[in-house]
């Protein structure tokens, strides 16, 4: 089979959010689902069911083992992430890894150096990338219909109570600053990818108090550039939400000297105001049942399918497929120093975080 018409034969660790990229795997021209992995033996049998697959095991090491599999799509719960790519590299196997990358920075330079030495790929699943009005804000960008970047809003805020009936979101491990405010954050270091400091303030709300969370469900940052550019970040997930004809749950805002963009999720929604004066809103109502394939406009089939179809062709033509490793362990960077400043109530340096990690080589 040619190089161009090759699939990439790929296994699956986690089936909660993993469901998506059943999905996305399945009706992808350019993977192959090879078997899929969950310790819950009840879920895999509830995935094999729904999507009449019935490869299926509860031992991550069926996966690791298994010659056939070319790579490994990794879902489980935020801490165990680090542990699964490593495992996935030291057996011969290029890597997606949903977001966060990593919750803990000691283990970016073990991962970087295990990825060099196996030539492996890796690529950080920041779904919100790849939705269809993020994507054409990122082509009017870099085709200058906004002209040079000014400043950059993001915001994510859900009534995401929901969640808390997963036993491991009411653990100390689990952090909405990375489980939630990763997707815009993500948009600033797209856009904005040399922040130099970082200010926020977090709380955590009457109603996440109330479902069990331990760390805070509401936060704001403000970001300053390298080069004096201020960006800025919010996120809320214990509470109800605006009707979706007056906002969306996350959007990316980018004012530029000529022209302003936003893009909106979960709503194929996007806004520009052109260097031209042209304002158009357009939307992709016929892409509905691309991305959204589940109940209603949930999960992120869609979007998973349009990374997995870039991450098979960054190996089958041989180029990196961003965000990459370093690029995530950048951005895990900047979570970190938006964590101490929750803690300290002050502004806090990136180059700070990146010389207590001892990460100036990696990220120079």
């Amino acid at each position: 089979m040619s190089t161009e018409n090759k699939k990439l034969r790929l296994g699956i660790l986690g089936l909660g959010e993993g469901r998506s990229t059943i999905s996305a795997a399945l009706s992808s021209p350019k993977i192959e689902l090879v078997k899929m992995c969950d310790l819950n033996l009840e879920v895999c049998k509830k995935r094999a069911k729904e999507f009449d697959f019935y490869e299926y095991t509860t031992k991550f090491e069926d996966l690791l083992d298994d010659p056939t599999i070319e790579a490994i799509a990794i879902y489980t719960p935020d801490h165990l992430h680090a542990t699964h790519i490593k495992l996935a590299l030291e057996h011969d196997k290029h890597v997606v890894c949903t977001k966060p990358l990593i919750d803990d920075l000691k283990d970016a330079s073990e991962l970087v150096k295990l990825q060099e030495k196996t030539g492996k790929k890796l690529f950080v699943g920041q779904s919100s990338r790849f939705f269809q009005p993020m994507k054409r804000q990122r082509q009017d960008f870099e085709n200058g219909l906004i002209g040079d970047l000014v400043t950059v809003e993001a915001y994510y805020n859900a009534d995401h109570r929901w969640f808390l009936k997963k036993t491991w979101a009411l653990e100390n491990s689990f952090k909405w600053l990375y489980g939630g405010l990763s997707h815009p954050v993500d948009f600033i270091r797209w856009y904005l990818p040399e922040i130099e400091e970082v200010m926020g303030y977090g709380m955590l709300s009457e109603n996440g108090k109330n479902g069990g969370l331990k760390n805070y469900d509401t936060m704001q940052f403000i970001y300053k550039s390298k080069d004096g550019r201020i960006a800025r970040v919010g996120g809320a997930y214990s509470g109800p939400v605006q009707p979706v004809q007056r906002d969306s749950e996350m959007s990316c805002i980018l004012r530029g000297n000529l022209g302003c963009s936003q893009g909106d999720y979960m709503d194929l929604r996007y806004a520009i105001t052109d260097k031209d004066g042209e304002e158009r809103i357009i939307t992709w109502e016929h892409k509905l049942k691309h991305f959204f394939r589940f109940e209603g406009k949930s999960h992120h089939a869609g979007e998973y399918e349009n990374y997995l179809n870039y991450f098979a062709d960054s190996i089958h033509q041989d180029f990196t497929a961003y965000p990459d490793l370093i690029e995530g362990i950048g951005t895990i960077v900047l979570l970190k120093a938006m964590e101490r400043s929750l803690g300290s109530g002050k502004p806090e340096k990136i180059s700070a975080i990146i010389e207590e990690f001892n990460l100036q080589k990696l990220l120079s």
